[in-house]
């Protein structure tokens, strides 16, 4: 068991050795290792998350392009290429940036051609799909299909079929997806939760998705910010504790906690310590080891914005699971 003093630390690549040596030299401007990584990385699971985390320190450089003019014919630069696109696009929407539409345009445009380059690969619908949150405000045909099942709301469901029609379940498919639906709908969060337990009750055994609510009741939190004492009881409450018990029973138990995602694997303890099961809580806690990512903890805070307040909560809760 990890020992209950050290202090967490926050890395992108989190347990995947392979791909923090990547982010290394990435960082340091150099492309190699990132290409050799892609090169090594089989199942769609792994090359999702590995784009992804790449794109998030790539998009601030050229590396990527440089890595492109000195191997055109590369299919994995032609998949970070979009990837960095996205990722720069959804950063200027964040900031309101006078070139947001522009940057939508050019990473809409490479996902496309993507796609078109590598048609098995479900990272350029993925990319897609987190367009379309940016657009989640206009009347865009391919954004407005009809929902798969009662409850659930128009959307880009063709885009989300997409994905899964190359990887189904894809766990950043879904995540677009909620996205997609919070920035759809800003008041209330009936339709993103229906969202959640649509796709949690329809993963099987094993399915990051399973942890997929826990993220809606955490948005739920935040935007309920003021209101402590019944933030507090929502975590204990039955439907909450369900959720908890649901990603612990169907995914946890099941998965490969060193290939799991930070955010997911930090929901769950953040969830299961908050419904007071601090046994179930500590195990999670265990796998995460040294690592910790600061939201859902920065939300329980009085500063969400503070990082170091964000650690000692963690600390506070992962000591408090700890001591059994």
């Amino acid at each position: 068991m990890a020992p209950h003093g050290f202090r967490p630390v926050y890395h992108p690549a989190g347990h995947d050795h392979a791909l923090r040596g990547a982010v290394q030299d990435l960082r340091t401007g150099r492309w190699v290792a990132m290409a050799r990584l892609l090169d090594e990385t089989t199942g769609w699971d792994g090359w999702t998350r590995r784009t992804q985390v790449l794109a998030t320190v790539a998009a601030g450089t050229d590396v990527v392009h440089i890595w492109r003019t000195e191997q055109p014919g590369s299919v994995a630069a032609a998949v970070m290429h979009c990837r960095v696109a996205v990722e720069r696009a959804l950063r200027a929407h964040r900031a309101g940036h006078a070139r947001t539409r522009e940057l939508w345009q050019e990473a809409w445009t490479a996902c496309r051609d993507t796609a078109e380059l590598v048609p098995a690969d479900p990272v350029p619908w993925v990319g897609l799909l987190a367009l379309a949150s940016l657009e989640a405000g206009r009347s865009v045909p391919e954004h407005r299909l009809a929902p798969p099942a009662p409850m659930l709301a128009p959307g880009p469901w063709g885009l989300l079929a997409e994905a899964e029609k190359r990887d189904p379940y894809n766990r950043e498919a879904h995540h677009r997806m909620l996205q997609f639906v919070y920035a759809r709908s800003p008041g209330p969060l009936s339709e993103a939760f229906n969202y959640a337990q649509w796709a949690a009750t329809s993963a099987p055994l094993g399915s990051a998705l399973h942890a997929l609510p826990l993220y809606v009741r955490v948005e739920r939190y935040r935007r309920e910010r003021g209101h402590e004492k019944a933030l507090d009881l929502h975590w204990v409450a039955e439907d909450a504790v369900r959720d908890a018990e649901r990603a612990l029973d169907a995914w946890y138990l099941f998965c490969a906690t060193d290939e799991a995602s930070l955010l997911d694997l930090n929901h769950l303890a953040h969830a299961l310590y908050g419904a007071l099961r601090f046994t179930d809580a500590a195990r999670v806690f265990d796998a995460l080891g040294p690592y910790y990512t600061t939201i859902p903890w920065a939300y329980r805070t009085e500063r969400p914005d503070d990082r170091a307040a964000a650690e000692e909560l963690f600390l506070r809760a992962r000591s408090r699971c700890l001591s059994g």
